[in-house]
C-alpha cells in the first residue's frame, strides 16, 4: 500500500466501530495521511477495570492468510507481534466416541493460527493509538448520520449530543452496524439477513499439571478440535496460556431443553464423554450457565457505498456465520482492497477547488463492484461449512474425496487445488476460488467416473494381456488429464 504525507489540505476520515476491522482501517488511512477519528460504542478494552466483561461473548478466531496478508501490509510488523502470541493449528482432530482422527488442512503443511480477539484488538488500538493523525473516541454511540452534510452525531452519555463532521464516513460497527441502517435511509440497498437455528455458547478447558508441577494443554494443541455430531458440535481452540476456549454449537431448542445442571452434566456426558474430564463438571456447569447464549446471523448487503461519502467495511457489509473461520480476515481483507483500489485511483489526501476528493467516487463504486460479490461467495460457503464441521467430516465419502483432491494436489499443485487451500492460505477473490472449485469438482467428478469406467474395462481385457491393458488404462486417464488442463 502506498503511504502519502499529509499535506495542509487534510481529509479527514469518521470511522465508527473500533473492533478489529475498523481499528486496522484507522491505521491504513493515518498512513496515507487522513486525519482520522475513531468511534467506539464502549468503554476502552485496554482498561483493567473492562477486561472482565470481555470473557464468554465471542469465538475464538483462526487468523490465516487474508488476514496476515492486510496486517503485513502495514509495514508494522503486527502479524509477527499477533503470531508470537498465537498457536498454530495444522489439522483439525476430529473427536468420535474414545478416538480421534487428525485431518490435515494442506498436504504441503499450511497451518491457520489461533489468535485472541482481545489482545489483537489491544495491539490495533496501541498502533492506531501512536500514530499523530488517529483520534480514538470511546462511549460514543452512534444516533443519525446526515450524508448531504456528512455529519454524525453521537450520544456520549451527557445532557447533548455531539456532531462531528468528516469526509468519508466509514461504517467498521458490526453486523447490526448503525451506519449501514442510516446509508439504507439514502439509497436503495439490497439487504438480506438471516438467521440460523443455532446458538452457541463458551465454555474453557483448562491445562494440565505436569508432575514437575508445569502446565500443559490437555489436548494437542496444534489442532482445532471437533466433536461433531450432525444437529450440534463441540469445538476448542488452542490459547497461549495453555487452555483451549471451547464452544458449543447447538439449536436453541435444545439449549431451553437442557435447563439444569444435571442435565448438563448428563447430556455431556452420553454426547462429548473424553471432553467432560477436560473441562471439568463443575466447570461446564457453570460456564453452561452463566455464559450468554450468542445468535448466528448471515447478513449481505449491496452496495457497500453512498457515493462519495461513506464505505462499509466488515460485518457490516457482510456478516458470516463462523463456520469457515473468515469473519475477520475477509474483514481485514476489505480493508486492504479497499486501499488498494484507492492507489489504483490515486486518492490523494487532499481536494480540489471545489473541495472533492478527486478519485474517491470511481475508487469507493469499484470497491463495491468488486467486494460485493467476494462477500457473498463467502457468506455461502460459511453456511455450506456449517454441515461440513457438524457433519460431514465424519463421512467417509467425504474423506475419500478429500484424499484424492489432496493427491492430485500434492502431485500436480497447479492443476487442482483444495477449495480450503485456496480460501484459506491465499488472497484469490473468495468468488473467483468457488468458481475454480465449482469446475473441479465437475472434472474430479468425471475423473472419478472414468477411473472406475477404467477399472472395468481393465478387467475385462485382462485377457488381452498386460501391455494392451495397461494402454487402455493410460489413455483413458490421461484424456481426462488432457481435459481438465483446458478447462482452466
Amino acid at each position: 500500500m502506498a503511504t502519502f504525507e499529509s499535506t495542509q489540505n487534510d481529509c479527514s476520515v469518521a470511522i465508527v466501530g473500533a473492533g478489529l476491522v475498523g481499528t486496522l482501517n484507522a491505521i491504513y488511512f493515518a498512513q496515507r495521511g487522513w486525519h482520522v477519528d475513531l468511534y467506539e460504542l464502549r468503554p476502552d478494552m485496554r482498561l483493567e477495570e473492562n477486561k472482565k466483561n470481555q470473557r464468554g461473548k465471542s469465538i475464538n478466531l483462526a487468523l490465516s492468510e487474508r488476514g496476515l496478508s492486510a496486517l503485513r501490509a502495514t509495514g508494522l510488523d503486527l502479524e509477527k507481534t499477533i503470531l508470537d502470541a498465537g498457536v498454530p493449528m495444522r489439522a483439525r482432530m476430529v473427536h468420535i466416541g474414545q478416538k480421534q482422527m487428525s485431518q490435515a488442512y494442506s498436504v504441503h503443511g499450511q497451518h491457520i493460527n489461533a489468535v485472541d480477539r482481545a489482545r489483537l484488538n489491544e495491539l490495533l488500538l496501541d498502533a492506531a493509538e501512536r500514530m499523530p493523525n488517529v483520534d480514538i473516541h470511546f462511549e460514543h454511540r452512534l444516533l443519525t448520520i446526515d450524508w448531504d452534510a456528512n455529519t454524525l452525531t453521537f450520544d456520549r452519555g451527557q445532557d447533548q449530543p455531539a456532531t462531528y463532521r468528516a469526509d468519508l464516513i466509514v461504517g467498521a460497527d458490526g453486523a447490526y452496524s448503525r451506519t449501514r441502517s442510516q446509508m439504507m435511509r439514502k439509497i436503495r440497498m439490497n439487504y438480506n439477513q438471516e438467521y440460523i437455528d443455532t446458538g452457541y455458547c463458551e465454555l474453557s478447558m483448562p491445562p494440565i499439571k505436569n508432575a514437575d508441577g508445569s502446565l500443559d494443554f490437555a489436548l494437542d494443541p496444534n489442532h482445532l478440535h471437533i466433536w461433531p455430531r450432525h444437529t450440534y458440535m463441540l469445538i476448542a481452540l488452542p490459547n497461549p496460556d495453555k487452555t483451549f476456549t471451547c464452544t458449543l454449537f447447538m439449536p436453541f431448542h435444545m439449549f431451553e431443553e437442557i435447563n439444569t445442571k444435571d442435565k448438563v452434566l448428563r447430556f455431556f456426558q452420553e454426547q462429548f464423554e473424553d471432553a467432560v474430564p477436560l473441562i471439568g463438571a463443575e466447570s461446564l456447569q457453570h460456564d453452561y450457565f452463566a455464559n450468554p447464549r450468542g445468535s448466528l446471523i448471515s447478513i449481505k448487503a449491496s452496495p457497500h457505498h453512498l457515493e462519495s461519502k461513506g464505505v462499509m467495511v466488515g460485518d457490516a457489509a457482510h456478516a458470516m456465520v463462523p463456520f469457515y473461520g473468515q469473519g475477520m480476515n475477509c474483514g481485514f481483507q476489505d480493508v486492504e482492497v479497499l486501499h488498494q483500489i484507492l492507489d489504483k485511483y490515486h486518492v490523494r489526501p487532499g481536494k480540489d477547488k471545489d473541495g472533492r476528493i478527486a478519485g474517491l467516487d470511481a475508487a469507493l463504486t469499484h470497491y463495491s463492484e468488486v467486494r460485493v460479490k467476494d462477500a457473498h461467495a463467502i457468506c455461502d460457503l460459511a453456511m455450506y461449512n456449517h454441515y461440513e464441521m457438524r457433519s460431514a467430516v465424519t463421512s467417509v465419502r467425504f474423506l475419500a474425496r478429500k484424499k484424492l483432491e489432496g493427491l492430485i494436489h500434492l502431485c500436480f499443485p497447479r492443476l487442482v487445488i483444495p477449495l480450503y487451500t485456496m480460501v484459506s492460505f491465499s488472497t484469490l477473490p473468495y468468488s473467483h476460488a468457488i468458481e475454480r472449485w465449482h469446475r473441479q469438482t465437475h472434472w474430479l467428478n468425471l475423473g472419478l467416473g472414468t477411473l472406475a469406467t477404467a477399472t472395468v474395462v481393465t478387467a475385462a481385457v485382462a485377457s488381452l494381456g498386460v501391455q494392451r491393458t495397461t494402454t487402455i488404462a493410460a489413455r483413458l486417464a490421461q484424456s481426462v488429464k488432457q481435459a481438465f488442463q483446458e478447462s482452466f
